[in-house]
């Protein structure tokens, strides 16, 4: 990206656009959440616990290519990773750390900070600009997401414990310290498997114009639980 396809980082905007659901508790003695998600959280609100939640957008931009990377380091404190920050760039403490997300070709590493993940590539469809979309996740076992799909490429980074995505392909896992990627328009179902606590990262780049995500009639098989 040139000096002239920056934006700096704005304030969320998105509209909330799901809600959770509640099952009877099993055996563990919790709900599991079904049909979760990614939501805004107004400021000052508390944030629950478990659920998935819109933490960083960018809007307004431009990529010379037709994919790109989505690259995650973290930084010893906030002050160090404004520093390294591009006008593009997503800098957020999660996890007990702070994170920087940029986006751009497989090479164009940020300045600073430790490596975690290259995410990609995520292929773009043709839009006049883009925004991109941070989003973090605290979910139980059992959980789930609505089904969905999202106008651009989502990409995931897992934290901890295990996720399953099932799509008209099929299914799709990753563990903590792994990676998954989706294609825009593809109706998805995330599921978290295993007795961990899944904790995880999630972006989406999609065509500004478009709403993060939209519900899909699309039925899962549920190959995830197989």
């Amino acid at each position: 990206m040139t000096a002239g396809h920056l934006l700096l980082l704005v304030a969320l905007e998105i509209q909330p656009i799901g809600t959770l659901r509640a099952q009877a508790p099993d055996p563990s003695g919790h709900q599991h959440l079904t049909e979760v998600a990614c939501v805004d959280v107004p400021p000052g609100a508390k944030r629950p616990e478990f659920g998935c939640f819109n933490v960083g957008t960018v809007t307004g931009l431009h990529f010379s290519q037709a994919s790109v990377y989505w690259h995650l380091h973290v930084f010893p404190d906030r002050k160090s990773a404004e520093a390294a920050r591009s006008a593009t760039g997503i800098a957020v403490e999660e996890d007990g750390r702070v994170w920087l997300s940029e986006f751009g070709a497989r090479n164009a590493m940020p300045r600073g900070g430790e490596s975690i993940a290259v995410v990609g590539p995520l292929q773009l469809p043709a839009a006049q600009s883009y925004a991109a979309v941070l989003s973090y996740a605290v979910m139980r076992p059992g959980d789930s997401s609505r089904v969905h799909t999202h106008p651009g490429p989502e990409g995931w980074y897992v934290l901890a414990g295990e996720q399953c995505l099932e799509t008209p392909a099929g299914a799709s896992r990753a563990r903590a310290g792994e990676t998954m990627t989706a294609p825009a328009n593809t109706p998805m179902e995330l599921n978290v498997g295993g007795k961990a606590l899944r904790r995880a990262f999630a972006l989406v780049i999609h065509d500004s114009t478009q709403q993060r995500g939209a519900p899909s009639d699309w039925k899962p098989s549920g190959a995830c639980n197989q």
